[in-house]
């Protein structure tokens, strides 16, 4: 009889981790990274897709004349549909999985709108207003139990620079490589199912 007990006792607790192996309903949190700052939202979608919305400061590339540096601010808003693919299996092995903490293929779409620049220098050619698309794939992990994590991803897309309204005869574009590093913690999670 004990053994019956202890046999459906293993069995709940299967089931239970196999529920618990989903995204987050929802998830606020901030990162920082060494091209800039972001606030974050990510809202599930299903038990393995979110959308993430974003808005923050990327360190923009400063032109003058004989040089090029990182020296300025702009604005950035971000629309990012993930599929974290791996969060079951992660579960099932009883690594953490607290606040989507697992691998994941995403298709970021950032737009830098032209609305203001913060930089330190006078002079030289910066050009927030852009439009990039780019297939990405990452991780994200938290440290230990706590509410810390890291994100590590990469990805190759397209970006259009809006060059018109700055007196160009013609808009630009170019294949974009973007990775990012970056370190976060949230503020605010739920797990519970929708």
């Amino acid at each position: 009889m004990k053994k019956r007990y202890l046999l459906c006792a293993i069995f709940l607790v299967q089931i239970i981790n196999a529920q618990d192996a989903s995204t987050e309903k929802s998830i606020f949190s901030g990162q920082v990274g060494l091209f800039g700052a972001w606030i974050n939202h990510e809202a599930r979608l299903s038990d393995q897709f979110t959308l993430k919305s974003e808005f923050g400061l990327d360190v923009f590339a400063r032109q003058t004349n004989d040089d090029f540096s990182l020296d300025a601010l702009a604005p950035v808003i971000t629309l990012e549909p993930r599929w974290y693919y791996n969060l079951e299996k992660r579960g099932n092995k009883g690594r953490n999985i607290h606040n989507n903490g697992g691998n994941f293929l995403a298709l970021t779409t950032s737009y830098h709108p032209d609305w203001f620049v913060i930089t330190g220098v006078e002079g030289g050619l910066i050009i927030p207003h852009q439009l990039a698309i780019i297939p990405k794939w990452g991780i994200r992990r938290n440290f230990g139990k706590s509410d810390f994590n890291y994100e590590v991803g990469a990805g190759l897309g397209y970006n259009i620079r809006f060059l018109k309204q700055y007196g160009f005869a013609e808009n630009d574009g170019e294949v974009l490589l973007d990775l990012h590093l970056r370190i976060g913690y949230t503020f605010k999670s739920s797990r519970t199912k929708q």
